[in-house]
């Protein structure tokens, strides 16, 4: 049986293999996404305003940026089951939000707390990838270690240190 490492490994390879013949480029997916986070909080910003200020013209520039934001979700998300559309629109949405929070802390010279938001927001935006590149397999799930991803898992790092080395392997935004 394939283990995680294993998957992982096979994954950078072919991403490797992929960039070389110039198919396939996931920093253009890692702006994409950026950009969906921007938007989902475009989406937000017109619900208030137009609450805040009783003018519902505003929700039709919300439901504009919506079908935008949709079209541009298909980009990154092909192929998906149940709530997985949903489940990647809410971790970009919360990673986007941890982000403000930590810039936020940062701005007011928290530092500790920006580098704790931080964290969490790279961990969703990992989760995110993880799942949209189908990394996460959910179909023999069953009780193992603490910290392991598979019956195979030997190293000690949890899910979410895996995940964001995968991403930083995979995921470069300084491709040209």
């Amino acid at each position: 049986m394939e283990t995680l490492t294993d998957k992982i490994n096979h994954l950078i390879d072919k991403y490797n293999q992929a960039k070389k013949q110039e198919k396939m480029d996931l920093s253009s997916d890692e702006d994409l996404s950026i950009a969906i986070m921007n938007l989902i909080s475009i989406e937000e910003h017109f619900f208030f305003t137009a609450k805040k200020t009783g003018k519902d013209e505003y929700f039709d520039l919300l439901k504009q940026v919506r079908e935008i934001r949709k079209e541009l979700l298909k980009k990154i998300i092909k192929e998906y089951e149940g709530e997985v559309w949903c489940i990647s629109k809410h971790l970009l949405a919360a990673s986007y939000r941890l982000m403000e929070v930590g810039t936020k802390s940062l701005g007011v010279d928290k530092k500790e707390e920006a580098k704790e938001m931080f964290g969490k927001a790279y961990q969703l935006y990992s989760l995110f990838w993880a799942i949209n590149m189908k990394l996460v397999n959910t179909d023999d799930i069953k009780k193992i270690e603490d910290n392991a991803l598979d019956k195979n898992d030997q190293e000690k790092k949890n899910l979410w240190g895996k995940l964001g080395e995968l991403i930083k392997k995979a995921v470069d935004c300084c491709i040209e």
